[in-house]
């Protein structure tokens, strides 16, 4: 009866909450024939009913440390909603059983072992608490015979924690006289004669006679003990701690051995975890995450960034990381604001769909920026802390150079930010830095290769790279790799000719071809060019180098593009470095480098969560430059993110600079690579930026913005508009939806803001909507997170702009044509020759990565509004072979930017009180 109820409650669970299947995890250690016996049972009950049960073995050789990280685990596994612990625990290594079952989630705890659910049983919190499985039987037995418990007296034999004891609190909160007898009775007899209800749990057989059994009493023998039988194959049989033949005689209701109370016990396992899985019905919907926001204090005037961040308090992240359905072990924490987030985390969610994918990009902007982080962090505000949807923001991580430079920090702004901005915006979790240390190992093995295969013979260079050993010689892994590729099928290093050896040792790389330069993460222009090799032991072999800014290497780029561990090695393998004097690539993998970047950067493949303003979960993760790079953050954090927020919700990723190279690259790149397809997209506009596409004067960091951008000048927002359509245009060849978030400046009218909206309605944007998320908060970007919910149900047919396969110059003018609205391309004799060479090399399929100024639609940053007409001059082409790119140089352009005369550290300095960041970041 219990088992078909239970079938049914289960089967209405899963109609008003498709999916959802109460979740039983049965933990054992050992391997006990007995243990076995019962998980079998109790497993087999499970699928009758329903339930999803899951077995977790440990071996005999656990400690105390394995078992107790396995239920942390299972205690935030929020798909288990029962759990049990097997006992005995059958282990080699001394285990404290109760240590282990206060372990268990007292909440999820449906064996009713712990301390806290016997504590709550003894106070008589029947509602509040579960009962170990044995003594709820026995009363659930007890209520089948109709007689009513209260005012009876019970008689309870044995005191364990498992039986006895929990039975004499719970016969005694239904309002039975209850006496427990044990070993120390002296007068077990006369007191069994005195019991309307006798429960007898000792583990001795057959102990309680018949004649001792009061005429109409109940009784429910808990015992199972074996006894001599040579009748039996076994030369045994079961018989409980009551004599029952006798008993029976006596009694009016009696429970058999077996086939009596254990079946009742495993009833009431299986009905404590349905129990269970109500009540986090009752507290959480499946796939509904349960988030304390933090509620703003909005000022007006609004205070500084850095001002409004420090005076947040952040929730712990371990408390985020547990808010959005992440595991104890699936975080690693880097103090109480950051962590970083396991790539097992996807494995675990596989089967979960994903959520809607938005990216937000804007219009061409200012040098000053026109909102796109703030715009980000307002969206998730709206969706998570308003709207009480799933949401995740994801974006990049900012370069020091820039932050101390003249751009300041990326958290965002005012009351959307990312916090502890400082933490955000400085070290983080040490990601660039490890992205420096990888990059200037490959750059220094490109320079001491040359080196020594210019001063060593072929046979010295073999002894050093494939040294003997106790004698022997062997090849690495890596070193295999090298001799495949150039042909050669052989693995003993005795057995090859001079000709094949001169082939391995020497990779005769062409100093003039080298394309891998060193980095730094600080903004220095008197590293552009140098000349490296000047010390006397260099023996005179000098050759013009420079330094990038740590965020334009490759490296970077693998990051942000590779979907895990393995994928990113492979990346690195195939890094081009520098060409052969044959004209043969050379590749990270040929100089053996490969594994070795793979351990510096295998922290930094892992996502990091941060939090904002308001509470909503952030992924911080990759921050490739948007000019030479692609500029999004990490394919790895979004597709977590996906899993995370689950069908119905949303991730909210942000790609650099405007729509014509941030969002261009986000789905001809990183969005083929990924296989993820965007639902929305968010295109920021603001009044200050379509004044200057009308022809407004121009604007500089650093420098007060003329009048006509402080006083309402609707001609000059009404011309500039054109950038606006062009990149609502752009939007809109890819297939997806087009929301336009208009970041309102307090020195814009509403009649400016009017306007910008109508056009972008007329231009072909799904929606068009003011926003004030800035001063306001989440509060400000309500009306685009409703806007963001409509459009994700509108129809999407997304594409690409080209098929990978078409000739690279073909593949650079539809961009030019399409996105910039150019005439035509020019590719000058550089980048004509490039062409040729990375065809030949085979690296011709690639997508491409534009590499040209954000400031207009152009190569030329003075070109406002919607330019058409002109020819795109290719200065260059380069190869990110390991990112899976080319990327055409259009103009001239730094890979290492320089400090302005007052650079932005001017302002940074540490609180002499609090010893905390001060400063406008």
């Amino acid at each position: 009866q219990v088992r078909d109820r239970l079938k049914q409650q289960v089967v209405e669970m899963t109609e008003k909450f498709p999916g959802f299947r109460p979740g039983l995890a049965i933990l054992q250690v050992g391997n006990r024939d007995d243990s076995n016996l019962y998980i079998h049972m109790k497993l087999k009950a499970a699928a009758e009913i329903g339930i999803s049960a899951n077995h977790i073995k440990l071996p005999n050789t656990a400690t105390e440390a394995d078992v107790l990280k396995c239920i942390a685990s299972l205690n935030a596994d929020p798909a288990v909603h029962g759990f049990i612990v097997q006992l005995p625990l059958d282990s080699d290594k001394p285990i404290n059983t109760e240590k282990i079952t206060n372990a268990v989630a007292p909440e999820k705890d449906v064996d009713g072992l712990s301390s806290i659910n016997a504590g709550k049983l003894s106070r008589g919190d029947l509602g509040d608490c579960f009962i170990p499985c044995t003594p709820k039987g026995c009363m659930e037995l007890i209520r089948q015979t109709g007689v009513q418990v209260a005012g009876k007296r019970a008689v309870v034999i044995g005191r364990s924690k498992i039986v006895g004891a929990p039975m004499h609190d719970l016969l005694l909160w239904n309002n039975a006289t209850v006496t427990t007898c044990h070993s120390k009775t002296s007068t077990l007899a006369e007191e069994v004669g005195k019991a309307d209800i006798l429960v007898v749990a000792a583990g001795r057989a057959e102990m309680v006679k018949g004649e001792w059994i009061k005429p109409g009493a109940i009784v429910i023998d808990c015992g199972i003990n074996h006894v001599p039988d040579s009748t039996k194959a076994s030369g045994k049989r079961v018989v409980g701690d009551v004599a029952y033949s006798s008993a029976k005689e006596r009694a009016s209701f009696i429970t058999p051995v077996p086939g009596g109370v254990g079946p009742m016990t495993v009833a009431m396992l299986m009905q404590s975890t349905v129990e269970s899985a109500q009540r986090f019905l009752e507290k959480f919907q499946p796939g509904k995450w349960t988030i304390q926001y933090n509620q703003l204090t909005l000022k007006m005037p609004v205070p500084s960034d850095i001002e409004i961040s420090q005076s947040c308090v952040p929730k712990p992240i371990d408390q985020v990381a547990k808010e959005v359905g992440l595991f104890p072990d699936e975080v690693e924490l880097y103090g109480q604001t950051k962590a970083k987030v396991q790539l097992a985390v996807l494995e675990r969610l596989k089967n979960q769909p994903d959520g809607k994918y938005v990216v937000v990009t804007g219009i061409t902007p200012t040098p000053l920026g026109e909102g796109k982080s703030t715009t980000t962090v307002g969206l998730v505000q709206a969706l998570g802390a308003h709207l009480h949807q799933n949401v995740f923001a994801c974006v990049r991580q900012p370069s020091q150079g820039p932050t101390f430079g003249i751009k300041g920090g990326a958290a965002g702004g005012g009351y959307c930010q990312v916090v502890p901005m400082e933490e955000f915006n400085l070290h983080l979790t040490g990601d660039i830095h490890a992205i420096t240390a990888a990059n200037n190992l490959v750059a220094a093995a490109i320079d001491a290769r040359i080196f020594h295969e210019l001063t060593q013979s072929d046979q010295a260079l073999y002894n050093r790279l494939v040294p003997s050993v106790s004698g022997v010689r062997k090849f690495s892994d890596i070193q295999i790799r090298r001799l495949q590729k150039l042909g050669i099928n052989k693995t003993d290093p005795m057995a090859l000719t001079k000709e094949e050896v001169n082939s391995f040792v020497r990779l005769d790389i062409d100093p003039g071809t080298i394309t891998w330069q060193r980095v730094l993460d600080t903004n220095d222009r008197f590293l552009r060019k140098i000349t490296i090799g000047q010390s006397p032991t260099e023996k005179g072999f000098t050759r013009t180098a420079q330094f990038d800014i740590t965020v334009s290497s490759e490296i970077m780029a693998v990051l942000a593009l590779a979907d895990g561990l393995d994928d990113m090695k492979k990346r690195f393998g195939r890094m081009v470095v520098a060409s052969s004097k044959k004209g043969q690539p050379v590749t990270a993998d040929d100089l053996g480098v490969t594994g070795a970047l793979a351990v510096l950067m295998k922290d930094a493949v892992k996502p990091n969560l941060m939090q904002t303003l308001e509470g909503t979960p952030v992924f911080v993760h990759a921050g490739p430059f948007a000019n030479i790079a692609h500029g999004n953050s990490s394919v790895l954090a979004d597709k977590i993110a996906l899993k995370l927020v689950g069908k119905d919700g949303f991730v909210v990723t942000e790609a650099g600079f405007g729509a014509d190279i941030g969002m261009e690259k986000f789905f001809n790149i990183k969005c083929r690579y990924s296989g993820l397809r965007p639902h929305v997209v968010v295109l920021v506009a603001t009044v200050r930026a379509l004044k200057m596409h009308g022809g407004g004067p121009a604007v500089t960091a650093g420098v007060p913005l003329p009048k006509e951008y402080t006083e309402e000048n609707l001609e000059l927002v009404a011309k500039g508009c054109s950038n606006l359509n062009k990149q609502i245009q752009n939007a809109r060849m890819f297939g997806v939806p087009v929301v336009v978030a208009v970041n309102a400046f307090k020195t814009d009218t509403k009649a400016e803001l009017a306007l910008v909206v109508q056009h972008a309605k007329e231009a072909g944007a799904f929606d068009a909507v003011e926003c004030t998320h800035w001063a306001e908060g989440g509060k400000g970007a309500l009306a685009l997170a409703r806007a963001v919910q409509r459009a994700s149900q509108a129809p999407s047919n997304f594409r690409f702009l080209y098929n990978v396969e078409l000739p690279v110059v073909d593949k650079i003018r539809l961009i030019a044509q399409q996105v910039y609205g150019a005439r035509d391309i020019e590719l000058l004799p550089e980048a004509q020759e490039k062409v040729a060479l990375y065809t030949k090399q085979g690296f011709g399929n690639l997508p491409i990565c534009m590499a040209k100024t954000h400031l207009s639609l152009s190569h030329d940053p003075e070109q406002k509004g919607a330019p058409t007409g002109f020819v795109l001059p290719i200065r260059d082409i380069r190869a990110s072979v390991g990112a899976g790119f080319l990327y055409p140089l259009v103009g001239t352009m730094s890979t290492m930017p320089g400090l302005p005369t007052r650079p932005c550290f001017y302002d940074i300095d540490l609180d002499p009180v609090s010893g905390g960041v001060n400063g406008l970041f």
